[in-house]
């Protein structure tokens, strides 16, 4: 077996920091639950609704079955019926 060519270790290693960037930015999501998708979706045009589909969307372009419920869990940490009831306001009026 060969070592990999600088092509294929600069690719390996971009996907890499992306993974650990969407990581991080899952996280910071996760830490910051007193912000709404509503006001994500407002200032950034995504929410973690949006993330959940993109994961979902990926897990199946691999071929890989993801429920909605799966995929959002994976954003959430958690159900996320039980993500709205810890930390979603009501919608203002």
């Amino acid at each position: 077996m060969s070592d990999p060519s600088p092509e294929e270790l600069a690719e390996r290693e971009r996907t890499e920091l992306e993974a650990a960037a969407f990581r991080r930015l899952v996280e910071h999501l996760r830490e910051r639950s007193d912000v709404q998708n509503l006001e994500l979706m407002d200032t950034a045009g995504f929410c973690r609704n949006c993330l959940s589909k993109w994961y979902r969307g990926a897990a199946e372009e691999r071929g890989l079955e993801l429920s909605d419920s799966d995929a959002r869990t994976a954003i959430y940490g958690m159900p996320y019926e039980e993500w709205k009831a810890r930390h979603q306001r009501p919608s203002p009026s």
